[in-house]
C-alpha cells in the first residue's frame, strides 16, 4: 500500500515567512521545510494500480498556477482541544477551483469522493494531545493574526507519498506537473526519482 496525498508547494521565500513562525509554543512538534505544503486532496493508502491511475489522471488537469497571499494564522481541533496550527492563503476561489479538478481526477482514478468542505491552509505544527487547548496557543494565534505575504505563484501541482515514522511523516515528491493557462499546461507530466527542485 501507498499513502499519497495532493498537494502545492509553496516557493522558498514562503517557506522562510513560515519558518519565523515556529516559536512559542512549547511542546508543538514544528513543520521541518520540506513539510511544508498546502493539500489539496488528502488520498490516504492505496495499492500501486490505483496510484498509477491517479497519476495518469492528474496529468489532465489543466488549470491556472493559482496567486495567492499568506493571510492570518488559525488552528483546527476537536472537543476543544487543538492539533494543528496553520497559516491561511487567499484568496480561496483559485485554489477551490484547482481542488474542484483535483477532486474530478480522483473520480476519474476510482477514489471515494471527498465530502469534507475545503479550506485552504499550510499546516505549521502538530499539536500533541497532552498539549489541550492551552494559553499558549491562543496567545500564538493572536500573535500572528496580521500575517500576510506578497502575493507568490504555486506552480505545480505535486503528488506525495507520506512515509510514517516514530519522527512524523516524511513527503517524498513522486511525481509532479506545471500549471499555467490550460494550452501552455496541456501534457505535461516530470516525474521525479524523490527530489523536488524548489
Amino acid at each position: 500500500m501507498i499513502r499519497l496525498f495532493i498537494a502545492l508547494r509553496p516557493p522558498p521565500a514562503i517557506r522562510d515567512a513560515l519558518a519565523d513562525l515556529m516559536e512559542g509554543v512549547p511542546g508543538a512538534r514544528w513543520q521541518d521545510d520540506e513539510q511544508l505544503h498546502l493539500t489539496l486532496r488528502f488520498v490516504g493508502e492505496v495499492e500501486r494500480p490505483v496510484a498509477e491511475d491517479l497519476a495518469a489522471a492528474l496529468a489532465h488537469v489543466h488549470a491556472p498556477a493559482p496567486v495567492v497571499s499568506l493571510a492570518g494564522v488559525g488552528s483546527f481541533g476537536a472537543r476543544g482541544r487543538a492539533d494543528t496550527l496553520w497559516a491561511g492563503v487567499a484568496p480561496a476561489e483559485p485554489l477551490r477551483h484547482l481542488h474542484a479538478r483535483v477532486e474530478q481526477a480522483c473520480a476519474r482514478a476510482g477514489l471515494p469522493p471527498e465530502h469534507r468542505a475545503y479550506h485552504p491552509h499550510i499546516t505549521v505544527a502538530r499539536l500533541p494531545r497532552s498539549l489541550g487547548a492551552g494559553a499558549e496557543i491562543a496567545a500564538w494565534c493572536a500573535r500572528h493574526a496580521a500575517l500576510t505575504s506578497a502575493p507568490f505563484v504555486l506552480p505545480h501541482l505535486v503528488l506525495y507519498r507520506s512515509h510514517l515514522g516514530r519522527g512524523g511523516a516524511l513527503y517524498e515528491p513522486v511525481a509532479r506537473w506545471p500549471l499555467g493557462t490550460p494550452t501552455s499546461a496541456a501534457g505535461s507530466h516530470q516525474m521525479t526519482n524523490g527530489s523536488e527542485t524548489t
